[in-house]
């Protein structure tokens, strides 16, 4: 090809530099007459506007690859194929002569190719989550009285006497869905029902699950309940469960990796190929119109429990432990919940949080210290707005006109009682 033909459609691109297809026909040509570099930078450029075009990061891929820049390259093929979902080859220049081909002949026999693997170390199962002592009990937990003997009657009481399981039939297993506005103490309260249990404490977030390689999620997921097989007794605590099991009828078109992730969290709650006595399954949501119904039947997460904004106790018991340790005169501290109905827990440290900023700020300019006051806890509680407010119109909505199972019972009557 002409460099007079090359540098005219750089001059049309100089003039249209949205034109992706300019672009790509150009840089084409500049890597079949040698100058990879060129149209390796003109790949950069198209992608500071369009970072997700497929085309692009295929180009600069190829370019960075032919001009010598093999870790930019390898960064621009990693983000491609993640973008499109499937691997592609690698430049011929990339690829490495797998092991077996570079030592010898390619093996004939199934006994060949196993003695070719020899001394090959195995992929090492991930290592996701944190799994912690039993550290809080429900004692820990202020107010919330009624939470804490439902809590006790439908799903601690009969896991803590064995007596009584055996003579029913009953095996060592649970699953709870805690549920509710965000903030209000779902993770604190699924940490206090380990304590009771004695068991440890193993908590994993989507992040731990999640992988954007096809079929490297669900390993994740058998390898978190493998481990807390091997550490059982053990609560295993998924928080945002809405998140890694939404409704599989929300999964459309590129969906089907997600569907599959849900499925292997289903396997695992069943226990098909391994057995789950002594892992008692806890998940956290503010979301459960969005989770599976499959995960909701007998044997998965067949019980559940809402867990409200603080009542007036639990409020004070929550002002009362963000208090400690800071400098306080005489705080009222019933006096201040009594002003914070409708507060989640996040809330209320807010509050404290304020607090402490004004007393902090006073105690700066005077140069001595400044106490939190029950004044100005007051002060910054009617400052602020109850956050979940937002969240209490949408379970309204769910509540109202979605209840066919009783699931949203308990939330209505809340809701009547216009607390």
């Amino acid at each position: 090809m002409a460099d007079s033909v090359i540098e005219a459609l750089l001059k049309a691109l100089a003039a249209s530099p949205d034109d992706v297809s300019i672009r790509l026909h150009v840089s084409e040509l500049l890597i079949e007459a040698g100058r990879s570099e060129e149209a390796f930078e003109l790949a950069r450029a198209g992608l500071a506007s369009t970072p997700a075009d497929a085309a692009l990061l295929d180009l600069a891929a190829r370019a960075g690859a032919t001009a010598g820049r093999n870790d930019e390259a390898e960064g621009y093929r990693t983000l491609h194929d993640a973008l499109t979902g499937q691997a592609r080859d690698p430049a011929p220049e990339q690829r490495a002569m797998p092991q077996s081909a570079a030592a010898g002949p390619i093996p004939d026999t199934a006994d060949e190719l196993l003695s070719s693997w020899e001394g090959i170390e195995p992929a090492s199962d991930p290592e996701v989550g944190e799994i912690t002592a039993p550290e809080l009990r429900l004692a820990d937990v202020g107010g919330m009285q009624e939470v804490k003997e439902r809590l006790e009657l439908s799903f601690l009481g009969p896991l803590r006497n064995p007596e009584l399981q055996s003579a029913f039939g009953k095996s060592v297993r649970g699953g709870l869905m805690l549920w509710g506005p965000p903030g209000c103490g779902k993770t604190f309260m699924a940490r206090a029902v380990a304590g009771e249990l004695g068991a440890r404490f193993y908590e994993v977030g989507l992040a731990d699950v999640l992988d954007m390689w096809i079929g490297s999620s669900e390993r994740n997921l058998r390898a978190v309940f493998d481990v807390a097989r091997n550490n059982k007794p053990c609560v295993l605590f998924f928080d945002e469960i809405d998140a890694l099991g939404m409704r599989r009828t929300e999964f459309r078109g590129g969906g089907a990796a997600m569907r599959g992730v849900v499925n292997q969290l289903l396997t695992e709650l069943d226990g098909v190929a391994a057995d789950n006595d002594g892992v008692f399954v806890l998940a956290a949501t503010n979301h459960p119109w969005d989770v599976d119904p499959a995960l909701r039947r007998p044997g998965r997460l067949d019980r559940s429990l809402l867990v409200l904004p603080p009542d007036l106790d639990a409020r004070g018991a929550i002002i009362s432990f963000h208090l400690r340790g800071r400098p306080a005169s005489d705080v009222d501290v019933q006096k201040v919940a009594s002003t914070t109905a409708g507060f989640s827990g996040a809330d209320l440290a807010l509050v404290v949080e304020q607090a402490t900023e004004e007393a902090l700020a006073s105690s700066m300019k005077t140069g001595n210290v400044k106490p939190i006051t029950t004044k100005a806890l007051l002060k910054a509680a009617r400052s602020l707005r109850p956050s979940i407010t937002g969240w209490m119109d949408t379970a309204r909505n769910h509540a109202t006109f979605a209840n066919n199972d009783g699931t949203y019972d308990e939330l209505l009557a809340y809701l009547r009682r216009g607390r």
